[in-house]
């Protein structure tokens, strides 16, 4: 069987939020993205060059679909065309008090490129931070971009979409963290095994509905102190400081 047109069409189509939330799906691409989301997640379709269906007969999916380069390329995202794509459900994962309650997780408000959401689910991943809250501005972790960046770990770590304030206000007894160039110095400060770290947009950090819900200002210093540098860091590299410092502890 081959890549048909309209299965093309369709794979093609969950590149916009609308029809991977009507379809309840979204795209992996890539022998590594695509095996590491089989482990724990529901596929709907698979479409792959011969060798890898021959060489994995063992892969489990509603259907599979031995394709060639050509149509491959007419249904890839990426600039170079990959060996396999498919399509998953997307999981559920709920918020609930008992999940949060000793734990930390990392909240995004208004993390708009698909690119740091992705990094981030990643970085979450390695310092075993199981939930990511994000605010519903932020953007879709189903992106095929925001998928591609997650290297899998978007199968282990819960990503949920709520207003922000709503939630602050429910878990009112949480600490709260968030990164600010007036907050205090991260390797001073004491910090906790359970909380919120609050991560903001990419140009304007964290919001002004949000900043007073935070009660642990933070800040990463740059070096030397004092020292002509770049005004601030990427999102995704400011969360992968904190997380280990938080860690490290």
């Amino acid at each position: 069987m081959s890549l048909s047109k309209n299965k093309i069409k369709y794979i093609r189509s969950l590149k916009d939020k609308k029809y991977r939330n009507i379809n309840n799906t979204f795209v992996a691409e890539g022998t590594k993205l695509v095996f590491d989301l089989l482990k724990s997640c529901k596929c709907q379709l698979i479409a792959a060059l011969p060798e890898i269906i021959n060489s994995n007969p063992n892969i489990r999916s509603e259907e599979i679909i031995i394709a060639n380069s050509e149509e491959l390329k007419k249904a890839t995202f990426l600039k170079t065309a990959p060996t396999i794509i498919a399509v998953f459900y997307q999981p559920e994962f709920k918020l609930n008090r008992t999940n949060l309650k000793d734990k930390l997780s990392i909240v995004l408000d208004g993390v708009q490129d698909p690119g740091n959401v992705g990094t981030i689910v990643r970085i979450a991943d390695w310092f075993g931070i199981e939930n990511i809250i994000c605010s519903e501005d932020s953007a879709d972790v189903y992106n095929p971009k925001t998928v591609q960046a997650t290297m899998g770990s978007i199968a282990r770590v819960s990503v949920n979409y709520t207003d922000l304030s709503s939630l602050l206000n429910e878990y009112s007894d949480f600490p709260v963290y968030g990164t600010f160039l007036d907050g205090n110095n991260i390797y001073y400060e004491e910090l906790s095994h359970n909380g919120f770290i609050i991560m903001g947009s990419e140009g304007k950090g964290i919001s002004n509905k949000i900043i007073n819900y935070v009660n642990n200002k933070l800040y990463i210093p740059e070096f030397p102190a004092g020292s002509a540098s770049t005004d601030s860091l990427n999102v995704a590299v400011a969360t992968a400081v904190v997380c280990s410092e938080f860690r490290r502890r």
